[in-house]
């Protein structure tokens, strides 16, 4: 089979089917303790910002593993690399309901997120290299895994708790992983393309050169980009349940709203795909960016039921195209044999943005008592990501113009 062959097939839609299977077990790393935090919190007798800084340390896990799973990808294979997300993710499951102490859950959340980062970004990048023509589809829906686990996984894990408690609904998780993704990842021990072998084709690669940046500059750009879009992204994905808890609607209607802002984020998600390989990534990224902050702006408004339940649809159908526009961005300007360290990068930087937006959400809540001044921070790091989008854009159009 040569490399032309290889793409757009058949067996690449098995391949991306498997990857979207593996990356939904593994979400349940960065989901769980979004459902987790009251009962977390009220165990350990710790304060909103306290536990909101254990969620923290998950996401911050989840960016350092994302960019050491990205330069292992690349050098030791995709198969390799979620092997070991499985083991860790199931030590970190295991390890959290033995402690007793805040330190001691935050550094077990750290080797969860740093496990889970395998089942994101990388297959992401990994995906990517099977296709060419349907390539920003299939980076979306590889992409929704992570969302079809913030879907799927909410209610479930809700109702563990509730019935059993966090800590063996932990345990759970921990079996949950290891005897699951380790049997899928066979489906992907098939060699990527060559795509710098005869017979491939002849990648669209825009020039850098044209748009007045080094790779490094657009690689900081796109980081700062994925920082700010999450700090504004994690107000509603990571309060939510608190939020309504807060509100007197209790934890279960917050879990439900949480996942069907990620149902609907699925839809979004499929949908990028289709316009990124119509309009690129940056236009992509700009629509959904614009999009995001209207509904974080509803969101400032909001409060009763039925308004909250129509937002958080809302929210997730206008902001699930965002973060695999980065990785579109980056295969549309970097060569395909550092698509998973530049794509684990750009993704990683998204999952800071949720660690510190998280943080963030949690001290303006301690020191306000309410989450409206969480709402505007939000919004203003929105403000910044549509502006990045925008610049990056309108230095395209300028390189069309003049060509």
């Amino acid at each position: 089979m040569t490399p032309g062959s290889a793409l757009d097939s058949r067996y690449a839609w098995w391949r991306l089917a498997a990857s979207v299977v593996i990356s939904a077990l593994g979400g349940i790393g960065m989901w769980c303790l979004a459902v987790a935090l009251p009962a977390v919190q009220t165990d350990l007798g710790v304060s909103r910002a306290d536990i909101s800084f254990a969620y923290s340390m998950n996401l911050m896990g989840f960016f350092a593993g994302g960019v050491v799973a990205g330069r292992l990808v690349d050098r030791r294979g995709i198969v390799f690399t979620t092997i070991l997300s499985a083991i860790g993710l199931s030590a970190g499951f295991a390890l959290a309901p033995l402690t007793s102490s805040l330190a001691l859950f935050a550094a077990a959340q750290v080797l969860i997120g740093f496990s889970a980062a395998a089942t994101f970004a990388p297959l992401v990048a990994d995906i990517s290299l099977w296709f060419a023509k349907r390539r920003g589809v299939a980076v979306a829906i590889a992409a929704s895994g992570n969302y079809i686990a913030g879907a799927i996984w909410p209610p479930i894990v809700e109702l563990m708790i509730r019935s059993y408690g966090w800590r063996t609904t932990y345990v759970a998780a921990a079996v949950l992983c290891l005897l699951t993704m380790i049997p899928l990842t066979l489906a992907l021990r098939r060699r990527a393309p060559d795509h710098d072998a005869p017979g491939a084709p002849v990648g669209a690669h825009r020039s850098l050169a044209a748009l007045g940046l080094s790779p490094n500059a657009l690689q900081a750009l796109l980081v700062v980009a994925g920082l700010s879009c999450c700090i504004a992204m994690s107000m509603p994905q990571v309060h939510i349940v608190a939020y309504c808890a807060d509100l007197g609607y209790g934890p279960a209607r917050g879990a439900e709203m949480l996942s069907l802002m990620l149902g609907f984020g699925i839809v979004s998600r499929v949908a990028s795909g289709w316009l990124a390989d119509r309009v690129g990534g940056a236009m992509t990224l700009f629509i959904g960016s614009t999009l995001q902050g209207v509904a974080l702006v509803i969101y400032l408004v909001s409060d009763s039921l039925t308004s909250l339940y129509l937002t958080s649809a809302l929210f997730g159908l206008f902001q699930g195209g965002i973060v695999p526009s980065y990785a579109i961005i980056v295969r549309e300007y970097f060569p395909a044999r550092e698509a998973a360290t530049r794509v684990g990068l750009a993704v990683s930087a998204t999952i800071v943005g949720m660690a510190l937006g998280g943080w963030m959400g949690g001290v303006l809540f301690d020191l306000t008592g309410s989450y409206r001044a969480a709402f505007i921070n939000g919004i203003g790091w929105n403000v910044l990501n549509a502006a990045i989008a925008w610049w990056l854009l309108s230095r395209q159009r300028r390189v069309v113009a003049t060509a």
